[in-house]
This record gives C-alpha cells, structure tokens and sequence, in this order.
C-alpha cells in the first residue's frame, strides 16, 4: 500500500513527485509510457513565463507567478539548463496598443517585476531583426527559457532519490474507491494507494471519470512547431511574442536553452488525444505569421518539426484540488500554458495539500539537489581532459552534431529513472537532437543500449512498446519470403523531438 499514487509522468506529476518525496510518505509515480517527459512535456515551447497573461486572481496565475520566481534557483539545485532572456510582447501599428497596456496592468497585478512598454527605437536596440511593422511592445525582463526535457527528467531522478517509485509502462485501466483508499488497475496489474493524484495531462478528465461524478472536459488543443538550426540561433535574443488572441498567446519565435531558434505553436482543437502529427498548413502559418514578429524567417534552416498536445479545460484554468464527490482523490487537471512555468509551484502546492491532509512531517534527510550528467561540450578544456583521464568514453564522440561522448550516454542509461530508448537518450544528452536529427549517431546509441542493458538490438525501440527499430535481418526475412530488404530495417515513427 502506498501513501500516494502519482498519476502521469510528465513535467507536472515529476514535480508533485518531487515535493511530494520531501514528506515522510510512501509515494509511486505510474506513467503508461516507457519514460517520462514522453507526452506534452516533451514537445513544447521551453519558455518561463512572467505571468502578465492569466486572469489575475486565478490558479493560473498564482502558479506561473510563483513558479516563474522558483525556476531560477532550482535549475542550479538539479542542474538543468535555464536562462533569463526576457521576453517581448510586440505590437504592429495596424493593432490597438491598449492590448499592451491592458497586459502591463494584468501584469502588475498579477506581481510580475519590472514589466514596462517600450517605444520602437529601444525595441530595435534589443532586437534589431523586429519585423518593420512593429512600433511597441511590453518588456517582461523576467521571462526565460529552460530544457523542459531535463527539467522534468531532474525532477524524476530527484524524486527518485528519495524513494518515489517510478513504475513506468503501467498504464491506467481503472480506478476502484474502497475504505482503505484506491485499487489502481494498471495493464502491469494493482496498484494500491491511500491517496491519488491525477496529473495525466490530456488524459485527466478520463482518469477522473474513473471514479468521480463530477464533469470535466479536456479539449487537445495542439501546437505544431519548427525548429532551427543553430547557424541561426542568434536569430532573436529574447523570446519575442505576439499580443495574444482568444486561441492563446500566438506564435512566437524564440531562442532555445540550447542555441537553437523555434517558432510556433499553432493552437488547434482536435479530438485525438495521440493527435501529435504536423501538417503542411500548419507548419506554413507558423512560419507566415512569425514572420509578423522579425525580417525574415529562415525557412531553408529548419531542422525538424514535432506538435505537441495541451490540456484546454472549458474554464481555461488550472483544476487543482481534491475532488468534491472523492475524499483523497486530488486532480492536477487541464495544466495547459504556462503548464511547464507553473510545475515547481504546482509541485509545491500538491504536497502542501497532502501534508495538511495527512498531517505528516517533512523529511529530515531530504536530498533537494542533483548532479547533472557531465557536457565535453559544456566544460572547458582543462575540465574536458579531467573527464577524459577519468572515462576515455568521454573521447569517444558518438552523435557528432551536438558532440555527445558515449560516456555521457552510459550515464543517461545508468541513472536512476534512466534512459531505456533512443528517445530517452536524446532528451538527457542531446544525441540525435542536432543538424541530422540522429541519422549518423542513432545505430551508435542503439548499440550502447543493447550493450548496456543486456537486450538484443531488436528489442530496442525508439519510444513505446511498436516503435522496434530492427525488426529482423534482411537474410532471414528474404528467405522467409517476408519484407524486402530494404524493409528489413525500419526507423520507427514518432515525434522526431
């Protein structure tokens, strides 16, 4: 019997796992995938909002606020990439700059510092590639960018350290009220639990109907993106926006925590909560309207395209509170932008509700930092020859573009909460994720995780259970009268990011 039983892997549920490993309790993580950081968190914009946009007064707004000011310190605490950039809300002159003054005051009072808006010639000054049709906008010097995929798996493996169990590839068939609690039905059997808390994305309406009367919708809205290459990185220094719709916040265009550019997302409504493939239209109005916000948008340099799914609730807020009808079952639901701003503040919210409710001490051994896995790209060179005389793995380069070592990727595997997939390799240590998205280096990882985790190479996939890389060899198929050769060896589909 565990005290608590996290629902859904993503950057939320890590969190709440996180703080929630801070009290003296019994806590699991089940997540459906093979890894964690495998759904929304995985294909999104990497941006720290300020919190000039929510509704003051709302649940979205206290946690982007809150969680916006945590970011900062606890990137140095686990140890994954984050900047403060700032960020720009722009306004052409063919629009009412009131939307901008309307923002500044939402702002202000929402407890966002320093937020002003700022004429064209100061504008150009910070960014000189600013669309010529733009004539203002609202400086927010407190927005950032982050690795959203290493600050969700940091909160995992932080988690983990002290004691969550992450039961990944369990996936949620049902949910059964009973006097001691919940019985949990997963397709990898029953797990138990005195308290639930559902943080399953959009699937957390669904998770909810399992055992709860009361309604709640999740709508997929998805978010179509193009990624640069870094050549072009310097694009835009801060993470440029356009003054915000009903649909969203818009497209924006944006450096990465890792030096390259991004624009997007789209915001479409659709029913299929897999819905993460792109589409031709999609991605040609994320290009045509970023091109609204700078000179000229770099098409020739885009390196890969993903989408993304967030969870729209129909009161566009963040559910966050134990259900009515359902003592002990606590919903984390409809955590849509700025859903990855907000997780350390969600995380933190989460276990001071369950802390009142169970009425359980904090740990006194609590461990509240991480060491991150070693960069030869990062380090300097006398740091990168300390590496090396300790692992001559660190000289061995497998993924070229981003200068990955196999040391690096055999740490990412031996870690707790460690990678298991080509996939999960990519979003600890970046191989795969440069100019050839993984068509030099993927055999290489494929390899080093056989290796590692005693497997035959066919047993090694890209992502979840079907996304098998090798599916035989090309003798034995021939011969067999199957696939053709040139079948024989399949890279499996999937997100690409």
């Amino acid at each position: 019997m565990y005290d608590v039983a996290v629902i859904g892997g993503g950057v939320t549920g890590c969190s709440c796992a996180r703080y929630l490993s801070g009290l003296d309790l019994k806590i699991c993580l089940i997540e459906r995938s093979t890894d964690v950081c495998e759904g929304t968190s995985k294909a999104n914009s990497g941006i720290v909002h300020g919190g000039y946009d929510a509704r003051p007064g709302t649940m979205k707004a206290k946690m982007n606020v809150r969680g916006s000011l945590m970011m900062e310190e606890l990137s140095k605490k686990l140890s994954f990439g984050y900047k403060r950039n700032g960020s720009l809300v722009l306004c052409r002159k063919e629009q009412d700059e009131a939307g901008l003054h309307a923002l500044l005051t939402r702002g202000n009072t929402n407890g966002v510092e320093g937020l002003r808006i700022i004429e064209r010639e100061e504008l150009l000054s910070l960014e000189p590639n600013v669309n010529e049709a733009v004539v203002k906008a609202l400086y927010v010097p407190t927005g950032a960018i982050v690795d959203p995929f290493m600050l969700t798996v940091a909160m995992a493996e932080n988690a983990a350290v002290n004691g969550v169990e992450f039961m990944l590839s369990h996936e949620v068939k049902d949910i059964a009220k009973d006097e001691d609690g919940f019985v949990i039905s997963t397709s990898e059997g029953e797990i138990r639990a005195k308290y639930v808390v559902n943080a399953a994305g959009v699937y957390a309406d669904v998770i909810h109907g399992m055992v709860s009367k009361t309604p709640m919708k999740i709508t997929p809205t998805r978010g179509q993106y193009c990624l640069f290459d870094k050549e072009v990185g310097d694009l835009v220094k801060h993470t440029l926006f356009q003054l915000p719709t009903e649909k969203g916040k818009g497209v924006l265009v944006t450096p990465t925590a890792h030096g390259n550019c991004m624009v997007g997302p789209t915001a479409e409504a659709i029913d299929d909560r897999e819905g993460t493939n792109t589409t031709a239209e999609g991605l040609a109005d994320i290009l045509s309207t970023a091109a609204m916000s700078v000179i000229e948008v770099p098409g020739r340099k885009v390196i890969t395209s993903f989408a993304g799914l967030r969870a729209k609730e129909a009161g566009k807020d963040f559910i966050i509170g134990f259900a009515e009808d359902v003592p002990g079952f606590l919903d984390v639901a409809g955590i849509d932008s700025p859903g990855l701003s907000a997780a350390p503040a969600i995380g933190e919210y989460v276990a001071g509700l369950i802390k009142d409710k169970t009425g359980v001490s904090l740990k006194s051994h609590f461990i509240d930092v991480r060491e991150g896995i070693p960069s030869v790209t990062l380090s300097s060179d006398e740091e990168r020859q300390a590496l090396i005389d300790k692992d001559p793995a660190f000289a061995n380069v497998i993924c070229r573009c981003e200068m990955v070592t196999e040391a690096e990727i055999v740490e990412a595997i031996r870690r707790p909460v460690g990678a298991r997939t080509v996939d999960a390799v990519k979003r600890r240590v970046r191989a795969g994720m440069g100019r050839c998205q993984g068509g030099f280096c993927s055999p290489k990882v494929l390899n080093i995780l056989a290796r590692e985790l005693k497997l035959d190479p066919t047993e090694i996939q890209k992502a979840d259970a079907g996304s098998e890389i090798i599916v035989g060899l090309n003798k034995e198929l021939e011969n067999a009268g199957g696939l053709s050769a040139k079948q024989s060896v399949r890279s499996a589909g999937g997100d690409n990011r």
